[in-house]
């Protein structure tokens, strides 16, 4: 069978490129005429969800349970057997193992291997390292077209990820004096009779650089809602938060005053026309849009980060007309921006391909080697060059997460 492989990046229409390869557009590269195929993808997964919203119907479930209800893997999971009961004679895969821990990138892995002697498949991928093994045909998606490559010749990423300049300084930097900006002490947090986490004990002082890991479900997401949202279960526990313990003095809006946040997620809620320059001015006001004239001391902190990051060039350019890429490093820019005592970055390489990504690490890291802020970076993937002091990592027991610490 010869499965091919698809280099895309973050400037790729995907959906473009699917709709030409379901066209049989490429017939030079990658002929499909005559061929049934099927589409594993994230945007499937959500179009299914909204099917299961709107009628109430469990499509890719045999047990009836609601895809929204399942973790990243199990998803993805209960899709390619949806697929593979449809026989198709070729399967477009687009980044499969995006938002994956890596006990379920090998569950996934296998499953494709046992289905490659019967069904072509097609991999879109915007990390080398993602490619399965039994790929050996290669093309490039590059405006609206493919050309076959040779995969040890795709992607330069040095070239393009090097950051140069200081991390600008803040305007008015934060006032807080304390050494100590998260404690968790004996933290164990149960829904029921579903354990999460159990006995946590984990201390981030200021300057320091954790990265906290985990599989799906053993319990980030748990540990950063105590620290950035209302999650009831903090109450009672023994976290401290900037020197108080949570729910005695400080309100979440004064918690969220020291803290620099970005998911992905965030995204959504820039849908507005903003342009870069302005989104990250508004990151230094605390607000989404920018509705009074910026200060000439802002707009000259907001052209050293975007000449730093290499976009100033597209300082008026529409933020969602970014690529992805591009959109993750505004946003991360624009939680640092005021340079906080605390930044917590989750999962922001998801989905981003090796250049962008190499970018956003080398920017992380030297947030860490720069400056006095401390930084928590969430992640299933172990993104080649970061470069945590600690680690915290939640290894799933009986009784909950326990947490493992490792110091580099």
């Amino acid at each position: 069978m010869k499965h091919w492989g698809i280099f895309t990046d973050n400037k790729t229409n995907k959906k473009e490129l699917v709709r030409k390869l379901e066209g049989n557009a490429y017939p030079n590269v990658l002929n499909l005429s005559g061929k049934n195929g099927r589409l594993f993808s994230q945007l499937a997964l959500k179009m299914f969800m909204e099917e299961e919203e709107k009628h109430g119907t469990k499509y890719l479930s045999n047990e009836g349970q609601a895809l929204k209800t399942m973790s990243s893997g199990e998803q993805k999971k209960a899709l390619l057997f949806y697929i593979l009961d449809q026989q198709p004679d070729y399967i477009i895969l687009d980044n499969p193992f995006d938002n994956l821990d890596i006990s379920f990138q090998k569950v996934l892995k296998q499953l494709l291997l046992t289905q490659a002697d019967k069904t072509l498949l097609i991999q879109l991928a915007s990390r080398k390292s993602d490619m399965l093994p039994i790929i050996h045909n290669f093309a490039e998606a590059r405006d609206s077209e493919l050309y076959p490559v040779n995969k040890e010749a795709f992607n330069t990423v040095e070239k393009f990820s090097q950051l140069q300049g200081k991390i600008p300084p803040p305007i008015e930097p934060i006032e807080f004096e304390q050494d100590q900006l998260i404690l968790f002490k004996n933290v164990t947090i149960s829904y029921g009779e579903k354990h999460i986490l159990n006995d946590i004990h984990w201390e981030v002082t200021q300057g320091e650089f954790w990265q906290l890991i985990g599989n799906n479900g053993t319990g980030k997401t748990t540990i950063l809602s105590m620290i950035t949202g209302d999650n009831p279960k903090a109450y009672g526990q023994e976290i401290y938060l900037f020197g108080n313990k949570k729910g005695s003095r400080e309100s979440v809006w004064d918690i969220k005053q020291k803290i620099g946040y970005f998911s992905p997620a965030m995204t959504d809620k820039f849908r507005g026309r903003h342009s870069v320059e302005n989104m990250l001015i508004s990151g230094l006001l605390d607000s989404i849009g920018l509705y009074v004239k910026p200060t000439e001391s802002q707009k000259r902190i907001i052209k050293d980060w975007l000449i730093l990051i290499h976009l100033w060039i597209k300082r008026d350019v529409q933020f969602n007309e970014l690529s992805l890429g591009d959109q993750r490093l505004v946003m991360t820019v624009r939680a640092m921006v005021k340079h906080p005592p605390l930044l917590i970055l989750d999962e922001p390489t998801s989905g981003m391909d090796d250049t962008s990504a190499k970018m956003l690490v080398n920017l992380v890291n030297k947030i860490a080697e720069e400056t006095h802020t401390a930084i928590v970076f969430v992640s299933h993937r172990k993104e080649p060059g970061l470069n945590p002091r600690k680690i915290l990592e939640l290894k799933p027991s009986k009784k909950g997460s326990i947490g493992n610490i490792h110091v580099s």
